[in-house]
């Protein structure tokens, strides 16, 4: 039998949004013409196949806006020129199909390796080295695993399918049907186990994944289902919460949670990410910010990155040497594998504006919040923002007179030797300045990577990082206290920045959360300012993560949005008016192009003009998962029409008519 052929009759009537994104996948050739009886025999065959899954499921830097380097764009991090719909009242609204958002495409991909595959390995079919065999089908079972967070994220409760399915409406009508959250979530830790066993005995090269790293992902699910279950306990968007539309369906009318209840279920999560993150954690070697930006041209990229391995950890070539990397991916320009990233940092960061509540979390240099220590010299002019405080912020803002490019190694059409004042009058994408304030995260000294589309430095995708902020947040979610562990990853993260108080406790009862809400959305739970540790443990996975794509993960399961609803949020950026920096712009084009001193004496970037967003950013309820496409409740319905009687409930407040707002 074809592999195409079989894919196509398999697949191609798969329901939830399969329909039309599965064709786009199944027009493509198939990785052999070989039939699947004679295919996935060889260790090679398997690691072909995963190869593909690498570029489909797990995240990349190529893109600014959405990758490794500004991923936190359209939250209280990082903006855009333009706001986002999901915060202007009515703007988002249901649809037919929900674009390439609902779609089983990687999941039956993946499931088809299954059925083929595991038949195969347990009789010993497979030829080849058996460690490297068992690595590729813990590559796939972390893939199953991370393609569902993915979904789970969009959509909370989904169908949990593990293998192709047969052409037959009853039988993926069936398949439609909507697991619990928690219980998706079980079934992806239990993917991630099933992963570290596979992979734990193989020694690969770190661009490729290993079992730490299913270790690391088992962290994250686990943290972010705990605390979703605790943060909406109640709503409807847990499941047995008052209004949760799963009840609505006989398949979920009488669900109970395996531990019993919701409270048993959230700490069961909170658990399982403190055990998998320790278990990173204190293998973790995390890579030294020394403060300095380097700035002597005509050195060695050696030796510049010497100067501060923190700072090229972000701007590379190799990261094999970076132990805290723990998964990285590689470009290469003779191949055609590039990105931008670097031509982004050396200007405005592709119209990611790094925000005022971003940059006035982080705290100074002696761990007091900007509004507590003597050493905080002010934001009138970006030298002055950048003084004193945390390394992490001193090394990654930029300030006018910098140097980008320290080595003439080739000639590169879109390089900016010398960082200029903010562009914010620039209309061109690629150029301006959003908010005035830019990172140069990802840049990398010498001049030939700055040719527009040919960048390729690498990228770091999982650090181990992250798992001591996961076991500090899961520890303090289940206990109210922090234990010794937390204690030392806590001071360990500061004590990675030379210079840096590294006791969070001098910073913690020098918190005041009145002024910390006006420009943090994270100080918010359910609407209500948290106390003050909570809120530090936050700060902390801000300023740690920036522009790394956690942000709007991170303020959704905090459930940190729903002030927004009755207060609505004035983004801001650096402090242009009244200060030496407007002196930069011609007067009257800065008055006729940005927000008026009226309304601040900082860059507010959606208040230019009268716009959708010119009176602040709201939200909605509904907004914290996406609507289910119309059409897929239609096709699952008795009738095929009449989306009220599918098996797939809508998710809560929002209507089951195509091109509706939501309705709270």
């Amino acid at each position: 039998m074809n592999t195409k052929l079989y894919l196509r009759a398999a697949l191609a009537l798969m329901v939830a949004g399969s329909f039309s994104s599965c064709n786009d996948y199944l027009d493509k050739e198939p990785l052999s013409n070989a039939t699947p009886e004679n295919y996935f025999t060889q260790e090679a065959h398997l690691e072909a196949y995963a190869n593909g899954r690498y570029t489909e499921v797990l995240p990349s830097s190529g893109n600014w806006s959405y990758g490794t380097y500004g991923g936190d764009l359209n939250t209280d991090n990082m903006v855009s020129n333009v706001a986002d719909g999901m915060y202007i009242k009515d703007d988002w609204r249901t649809s037919m199909s929900d674009g390439d958002n609902y779609t089983f495409t990687n999941i039956n991909t993946i499931n088809y390796f299954f059925d083929q595959v595991m038949p195969k390995y347990e009789e010993g079919q497979i030829q080849g080295n058996v460690a490297n065999i068992r690595h590729y089908i813990g590559e796939m079972h972390f893939m199953r695993a991370y393609q569902y967070f993915t979904m789970m994220q969009r959509y909370g409760d989904f169908p949990i399918i593990k293998t192709c399915l047969p052409e037959e409406l009853g039988a993926l009508t069936e398949a439609s049907k909507r697991s619990p959250m928690n219980e998706v979530a079980r079934f992806i830790l239990e993917e991630l186990d099933l992963a570290y066993d596979f992979m734990k005995d193989s020694q690969m090269a770190r661009t490729r994944l290993n079992s730490d790293v299913a270790l690391l992902i088992k962290s994250r699910v686990a943290l972010y289902t705990g605390t979703w279950l605790k943060n909406f306990a109640g709503t409807p968007f847990v499941p047995n919460g008052e209004g949760w539309p799963g009840k609505e369906k006989e398949y979920n009318a009488n669900y109970q949670f395996p531990t019993g209840s919701l409270e048993a279920e959230a700490n069961w999560f909170l658990d399982q990410a403190i055990a998998a993150a320790k278990e990173v954690g204190d293998k973790a070697t995390l890579t030294t910010n020394t403060g300095i930006v380097p700035q002597t041209e005509g050195a060695s990229i050696s030796a510049l990155e010497a100067e501060n391995p923190f700072l090229a950890m972000f701007g590379t070539l190799d990261l094999s040497s970076y132990n805290e990397v723990m998964f990285w991916r590689q470009y290469d320009r003779g191949l055609g594998i590039q990105h931008n990233i670097v031509v982004y940092a050396q200007k405005g960061n592709r119209a990611c504006g790094t925000t005022r509540g971003m940059v006035d979390s982080f705290v100074c240099e002696d761990g007091l919040p900007i509004y507590a220590s003597p050493l905080y010299q002010g934001d009138e002019t970006l030298h002055n923002v950048r003084l004193n405080r945390d390394p992490r912020l001193f090394v990654q803002l930029k300030e006018p007179g910098q140097m980008n490019i320290l080595v003439n190694d080739g000639v590169g059409d879109h390089g900016v030797p010398e960082e200029k004042y903010p562009a914010i009058l620039d209309s061109d994408v690629e150029n301006i300045y959003t908010t005035g304030y830019a990172l140069r995260k990802g840049n990398y000294y010498g001049s030939q990577m700055a040719g527009n589309g040919n960048n390729y430095t690498a990228c770091p995708v999982f650090r181990s990082n992250e798992a001591l902020l996961n076991y500090i947040e899961a520890y303090y979610e289940r206990y109210g206290s922090l234990d010794g562990t937390a204690d030392q990853y806590w001071r360990k993260l500061r004590a990675r920045n030379e210079g840096m108080e590294t006791d969070y406790n001098i910073t913690i009862n020098a918190t005041d959360m009145q002024q910390e809400a006006k420009g943090d959305w994270g100080a918010y739970t359910a609407g209500v300012i948290i106390d003050p540790v909570r809120y530090n443990i936050r700060r902390e996975r801000r300023c740690e993560l920036m522009a790394e794509s956690f942000r709007m993960m991170d303020l959704k399961r905090w459930r940190s949005l729903d002030q927004l609803i009755t207060n609505k949020y004035h983004i801001e950026g650096f402090h242009i008016w009244g200060t030496p920096m407007e002196q930069w712009y011609d007067a009257k084009q800065l008055a006729a192009t940005i927000s008026s001193p009226e309304r601040s004496e900082y860059m507010r970037p959606f208040e230019a003009k009268q716009n959708k967003a010119f009176d602040g950013l709201t939200w909605d309820m509904a907004h914290y998962l996406r609507p289910i496409p119309i059409y897929q409740m239609m096709l699952t319905s008795p009738d095929a029409a009449t989306a009220s009687e599918s098996v797939i409930y809508q998710n809560p407040y929002w209507p089951i008519e195509a091109n509706m707002p939501a309705t709270k």
